[in-house]
């Protein structure tokens, strides 16, 4: 096992209901209604696709960069006050640090929402941190995954990926990576090389490199 890439949001960080917050109050500024049904329609994509939803549902005529300002300065701010670690995330990046395997985070939030969440979570515990303003095609694309482990000077064959949407497993997979989800709001099926759990508790390194063979 070359390294293991975390995702963000609702994997390593329980931020879907800061999310869901934010989200609602964009929405009612554009004079609709959010739901937790729409949310779940966008859990792992990029913000590019949340701001396009948003307009599409609705129907508001606002400049795209000012939705995006809106959902990432209030994002930051709400992140400010911290975001709760997701059980069982800190020992595992305890447990790989201490067997010197790399770790990476790769997010499809911008770069300034993934440094809020560090704020909390530490960014001394990731060796890298690829967000979405570092590629050009976002989860589900194999692209964020694939850098990763470029920049790591690895193969994403030897890499693990956790993931708890389907967008990023499908990113993961794509990208030739070894996967275990952990579903947060929408299922994720079992697959070959992939190991679903409903808990980061339930993982352990030795997991980890048995997905791998090794």
């Amino acid at each position: 096992m070359d390294a293991v890439f975390f995702d963000m949001d609702g994997l390593l960080v329980d931020s879907e209901r800061v999310w869901l917050e934010i989200e609602t109050g964009v929405m009612a500024r554009l004079g609709a209604a959010w739901t937790p049904e729409h949310q779940a329609n966008l859990v792992g994509g990029s913000m590019e696709r949340t701001v396009d939803y948003m307009l599409a549902v609705s129907g508001a005529d606002v400049p795209p960069e000012s939705i995006r300002a809106w959902m990432t300065d209030g994002m930051v701010a709400r992140l400010q006050d911290g975001v709760p670690v997701m059980p069982g995330a800190s020992e595992l990046l305890d447990a790989l640090r201490d067997e010197g395997v790399p770790v990476g985070l790769v997010t499809s939030s911008v770069r300034p929402i993934a440094d809020a969440v560090l704020k909390s979570v530490g960014r001394e515990r990731f060796d890298l941190v690829v967000t979405a303003d570092d590629v050009t095609r976002t989860k589900p694309d194999p692209e964020p995954y694939l850098t990763a482990a470029r920049r790591l000077g690895v193969e994403s064959a030897r890499c693990v990926v956790l993931e708890d949407s389907p967008n990023g497993v499908a990113a993961a997979t794509a990208a030739g990576c070894a996967v275990v989800a952990v579903p947060s709001l929408v299922p994720v099926e079992e697959a070959p090389g992939r190991l679903v759990v409903p808990s980061l508790t339930r993982v352990g390194v030795a997991d980890l490199r048995a997905l791998l063979g090794s």
